[in-house]
């Protein structure tokens, strides 16, 4: 979508309205997230559609500084109670919720009432992050792996839906006709499935879809977990993305992978660097690792994020980088022998459920862009376990933990020349709004008290 509401309807929208019409659509849902990472709709009947297209649907800019409980705080250049916003819906994107019957879903882009593009929108942040790197001659791939717990749903403590060891088949048999079920709406819906399985932490389980273009994956993002929640009421369960739900136990993620291409192909793979990495593909993971400290904040920066990113639970906590080393921060994935074109790609590891995807795919892209025009290096890659280091053995090989707090990672944010200049002053400024008052508010919570406060908030 352009820089500008659309001067007419889409042509053919009409019979396409029709053609829903007869699969039974009779409401339409737009949804955009918030810097705090939650989903925010407006819905119209389906006959509302074409005006929705052609003008935007109403929504108060005050959402840009909510902080994930609801609550209003202003920052220097948005948020508030003045002033009005058009939510217009990417129609290329619509689809039939197969888990919701009668409803389809889009995405929304923000334009002010005057017809330009918001400067607060997060999806045209991550659009404008994927061309640039299509300027750079870069196609970039991405896709993000979905953790998230079952519990029951008549109580707001999380009691699991089921047991069994991690990973076990006997928490496969628990679930076994919800996955089938889960996995049928998520291909209803164009999604891609490439795997299912339980995982780790109670009540756990993981999907992973396709990679696509930066937005796209974006958008995967959030109908995959849309989709989680309302195949979960079907079974009478409460699904939950939330960072932490018992202290002290393992907790979700949603770890973002990423592949960037040029005209020769992969930049991870058959390349003379570091496990195959061209230059170009080096340099741009070496912009990602020295912005990571900043980009927890966007991708993990709620203070329930910090209960689960705990050294020695795979969470990423270090910045570092390596080949297959699940509690670096940034874990080089080269695929096996003979795939390593198609499947070489980088995970960022520390983040989760409750980022917003489309800053966090951006603001990965746009650290990456920065290192690869820089010509950046990585350092010497990582293996084993950090913390079973001492400090100074840590220190002196350049092994650093990442913000342990969500107001140290609102403050390496704000440190971030490469991420403030990316986003632009009033979407860096929100963000930092809503993860500074956050992190003031729940600074004296303790632990069972945060987990509480953001159990079913994702």
């Amino acid at each position: 979508m352009g820089d500008r509401i659309p001067a007419s309807e889409p042509v053919g929208l009409a019979d396409a309205v029709a053609g829903w019409r007869a699969d039974g659509v009779e409401l339409v849902e737009l949804s955009f997230v918030d810097n705090a990472g939650n989903v925010r709709v407006k819905a119209v009947p389906l006959e509302r559609l074409p005006v929705a297209a052609r003008f935007g649907v109403g929504a108060s800019p005050c959402f840009e500084t909510f902080t994930f409980d609801d609550v209003m705080v202003p920052g220097r250049h948005l948020g508030g109670p003045d002033g009005d916003l058009r939510l217009v819906p990417d129609l290329d994107r619509l689809v039939r919720l197969a888990a919701m019957p009668g409803w389809a879903w889009a995405p929304a882009d923000k334009f002010t009432q005057d017809g330009e593009r918001f400067v607060g929108c997060q999806r045209a942040f991550a659009a404008r992050q994927a061309r640039a790197a299509a300027d750079a001659g870069l196609a970039v791939f991405a896709a993000f792996e979905h953790e998230w717990a079952l519990g029951r749903d008549d109580t707001e403590e999380f009691v699991p839906a089921f047991d069994g060891p991690g990973y076990g088949q006997v928490r496969l048999e628990a679930v076994a006709d919800y996955a089938r079920e889960l996995v049928a709406a998520l291909r209803a819906q164009g999604l891609e499935v490439q795997q299912f399985h339980p995982e780790y932490a109670l009540g756990q389980l993981e999907v992973s879809v396709a990679a696509a273009d930066p937005v796209a994956a974006a958008d995967d993002a959030v109908l995959v977990r849309h989709t989680v929640r309302a195949v979960s009421r079907w079974h009478g369960w409460r699904a939950s993305f939330a960072p932490c739900l018992v202290p002290g136990g393992a907790g979700s993620g949603g770890h973002l992978h990423l592949s960037v291409h040029d005209a020769d192909g992969n930049l991870l793979a058959d390349g003379p660097g570091p496990h195959g990495m061209r230059a170009a593909g080096e340099s741009f993971l070496a912009g990602v690792l020295r912005e990571l400290p900043a980009l927890v904040a966007i991708g993990a920066g709620n203070p329930a994020s910090f209960l689960r990113l705990e050294p020695s639970r795979w969470a990423g906590v270090w910045q570092v980088w390596g080949r297959e080393a699940r509690e670096a921060a940034l874990r080089l994935v080269t695929g096996t022998t003979g795939t390593e074109q198609w499947a070489a790609n980088v995970e960022v590891k520390c983040f989760d459920g409750t980022a917003n995807p489309y800053l966090a795919v951006g603001a990965v892209l746009a650290a990456g862009l920065a290192g690869a025009r820089e010509q950046l290096r990585l350092p010497a890659e990582v293996t084993g376990d950090p913390a079973a280091l001492g400090e100074h053995d840590r220190l002196a090989a350049g092994i650093h933990r990442l913000p342990t707090s969500a107001a140290a990672a609102a403050d390496a944010l704000a440190a971030s020349e490469v991420l403030s200049e990316a986003m632009g002053p009033e979407l860096h400024d929100a963000m930092l709004t809503v993860r500074r008052a956050e992190a003031e508010r729940y600074a004296d919570a303790d632990p069972a008290e945060i987990a509480a406060a953001t159990r079913w908030r994702w």
